[in-house]
């Protein structure tokens, strides 16, 4: 135990806090029991080491896939840690550890003056053991970096975050001030490339490797063991991959799909909504709620642009790295939907049309709230929105 209290001070020391994720201020963090999802790489580890250097009171950082904890249990660990005057508990990659939420109910309902923060990468396992915590958890999700933080963690220029609301309003006001201030057009390709995980600063030649790791992890770690799947299920997951990757943009044809790869109809559904969960795809659907998987989506997108670069033999298609930048950044804080007249509607009050600089608004004409978000333009004129700006929501 000493050891992991050690560890716990060296980490927290290390950690820097000049740059902190848009979740970090948007946390309650006063709620006695948070759980943090999101991708692999996307911060988790550094997020909850800022929170405990913060904090004045005593807190300890405990990562549960710790060897300690293939003998301990993490109950007995709080209840010692709570005698020696620990209150906050931060808890990284639960679902590395068996036991997780049965211990986090039980520390929950036995110390009521503690607060528990965890994070878990496993999406799938984490939902599934969410279900025993649903009335004591907070829960939050942290996605991959937006366009305006990458903007600070790479250059160290700040923006403000800005809403849907006045980015339809204000566009052009917001996009010529913006574009003053840094090279939208030199960035916003990065961003495209390589600026969805955090980790591009640990070297940019070594991101699409790190990527590709990461892609493999959810793939063969998250995914297969959780649904108990086969080696030739895994690899028919990546097989469907490929196949969104070269897409323009992908509209599927689940029968087509199901004789290339040769797997049943409702096997590929079944594999889409695996996939869709952990992060790793996006389903653009008529409808986001109440709907099974096995109705057919839409489209299907890659989840975010850098997948689309790993994946694609060649430079990815533009129009689909255009329609997925949007889907990615709008999706996290609103509602997207398919659109009969655009590409896109959020929130069932807005319909975007996507496209390149010479984009007109023929195919949206006379529609209500209706704008194009336009790539290669510097700013915004009439309803017409710079692309890269939808990169500021969060």
């Amino acid at each position: 135990m000493e050891r992991l209290i050690k560890l716990s001070q060296r980490k927290t020391r290390a950690v820097k806090t000049e740059f902190k994720r848009f979740l970090y201020s948007e946390i309650d963090w006063s709620q006695p029991l948070v759980l943090i999802k999101g991708h692999r790489g996307a911060g988790k580890t550094t997020f909850l080491l800022q929170r405990v250097k913060e904090l004045k009171e005593k807190a300890i950082y405990l990562s549960l896939d710790d060897i300690y904890f293939e003998t301990y249990r993490l109950v007995e660990l709080i209840d010692t840690l709570y005698t020696k005057g620990y209150r906050h508990f931060f808890l990284d990659e639960v679902h590395r550890y068996k036991h997780w939420s049965k211990d986090l109910k039980n520390s929950y309902d036995n110390y009521p003056d503690i607060t528990i923060v965890t994070t878990g990468s496993s999406i799938l396992e984490v939902n599934k053991g969410q279900a025993d915590l649903s009335r004591r958890a907070v829960t939050y999700y942290l996605p991959g970096l937006s366009f305006r933080e990458f903007l600070e963690l790479a250059y160290q220029q700040k923006f403000p975050q800005v809403n849907l609301s006045d980015i339809t309003q204000y566009h052009h006001e917001i996009s010529a001030d913006y574009y003053d201030k840094t090279d939208i057009d030199k960035t916003f390709k990065e961003y495209l490339q390589y600026g969805y995980y955090p980790f591009f600063k640990e070297g940019i030649n070594l991101y699409g490797q790190k990527l590709q790791e990461t892609a493999n992890l959810v793939l063969d770690i998250d995914i297969a063991p959780f649904e108990d799947l086969s080696y030739t299920t895994v690899r028919n997951m990546k097989k469907l991959l490929y196949i969104i990757s070269q897409s323009v943009p992908f509209t599927p044809n689940i029968a087509k799909i199901s004789e290339r790869i040769n797997v049943p109809r409702n096997s590929i559904l079944k594999i889409l909504d695996l996939l869709a969960h952990a992060r790793i795809i996006s389903l653009l659907k008529s409808e986001t709620k109440g709907m099974s998987y096995l109705q057919k989506p839409e489209k299907i997108y890659l989840q975010n642009t850098n997948l689309a670069w790993l994946l694609s033999e060649n430079k990815p298609d533009t129009g689909n790295l255009r329609e997925t930048f949007f889907f990615s950044q709008t999706e996290v804080k609103h509602r997207v939907t398919s659109s009969k007249f655009g590409d896109f509607t959020i929130d069932d009050a807005y319909t975007f049309e996507i496209g390149g600089p010479s984009k007109t608004a023929e195919q949206i004409r006379g529609v209500p709230n209706a704008y194009i978000a336009a790539d290669g333009i510097k700013g915004g004129a009439g309803k017409k929105i710079p692309l890269w700006l939808l990169g500021f929501l969060y």
